[in-house]
Order: C-alpha cells, then sequence, then structure tokens
C-alpha cells in the first residue's frame, strides 16, 4: 500500500462517522510499506501507532465557508448554457461538411475582457460533452469547438 493508498483509506475511514469513534493504528511493513487499520498484525504490534483521528476533523467554520464556496460555484454553473442530456450535438442532414466551430469567434489583442469570459465559458460548456470519465478529451471536440485560453492571465481572476 503506498502513500497515496493510505491518504484514500485514511479520508474513506474519516468520512465515516463509526471510523471516527475507532481506534487506528499505523505501522510499517518490512517491505517499507505504511499500512493504517484497526487491526494489527501480531508481528508489527510493538511498532504500530496510534492514530489519532481527531486532527482530522473538520470545523464547524471550515464546514460554512466550505458549504458557501459549494453554493456560490453551483450557482455559477447554472449560469453556464446547458446541454441536452450532456451528449455531444448530433449533425443535422442539412448541415454543412464542415460544421459551425462554436464559440463562433476566437480571442484576439483586442477582444475585451467580459468578452474574452463569454467566449471561454462558451467554450468550456462546448467541450464539455466530449469530456471522458478519466479527464480527457475527445478528438471530434476539436471539430465542434473553439479552444479559448483562461482569460485569468490576462484580465485577473474573476470577481463575483
Amino acid at each position: 500500500m503506498n502513500r497515496t493508498t493510505t491518504g484514500i483509506l485514511l479520508l474513506g475511514l474519516l468520512a465515516s462517522s463509526a471510523a471516527l469513534s475507532a481506534v487506528v493504528y499505523r505501522w510499517v511493513d518490512d517491505n517499507g510499506q505504511t499500512h493504517v487499520s484497526d487491526v494489527v498484525p501480531d508481528k508489527y504490534r510493538r511498532t504500530a501507532r496510534l492514530v489519532n483521528l481527531g486532527t482530522y476533523e473538520v470545523s464547524p467554520q471550515d464546514r460554512k465557508q466550505a458549504e458557501e464556496r459549494a453554493a456560490r460555484d453551483k450557482a455559477s454553473a447554472s449560469r453556464l448554457p446547458a446541454t441536452q442530456d450532456d451528449k455531444p450535438p448530433e449533425p443535422s442532414p442539412a448541415a454543412s461538411a464542415t460544421p459551425a466551430r462554436r464559440p463562433s469567434q476566437g480571442v484576439t489583442s483586442t477582444t475585451d475582457c467580459t468578452t474574452w469570459r463569454r467566449l471561454y465559458q462558451e467554450s468550456l460548456a462546448c467541450f464539455g460533452p466530449y469530456r471522458t470519465t478519466n479527464g480527457g478529451i475527445k478528438p471530434e471536440a476539436f471539430e465542434a469547438c473553439t479552444v479559448i485560453p483562461s482569460p485569468d492571465k490576462q484580465c485577473g481572476p474573476r470577481r463575483d
């Protein structure tokens, strides 16, 4: 079990309210692998250390801030144009051989920040249905969508 797996295991334990009341130990085996469990093999009982799960609890203030941030993000996402069932648009038989790309225009040196942000959001919405579960983008997306770089570098972060 590597550190990533250990971290995932700890997060899983923390997510469960039953785990918060459980006794959890951490030890390193002969191969140098770190283990976290409520059951320690006899061979490692001398070296196992008790894990204080209380240090991983979220304070009420942090929880409130996270909930407010999530509500803002949800409201911001709801302002994006909705796509039907998150499926890529199907080409119509009457469409020309080269469909129009979305957004139809790109960013130039004279594009103002408001327009740039609108085009960026349109680009994100266009690429959305083409995203794969592991974060990639299907190649056909680049035939239908225009890549618009984030305006944050030029215009600064967005302030709501």
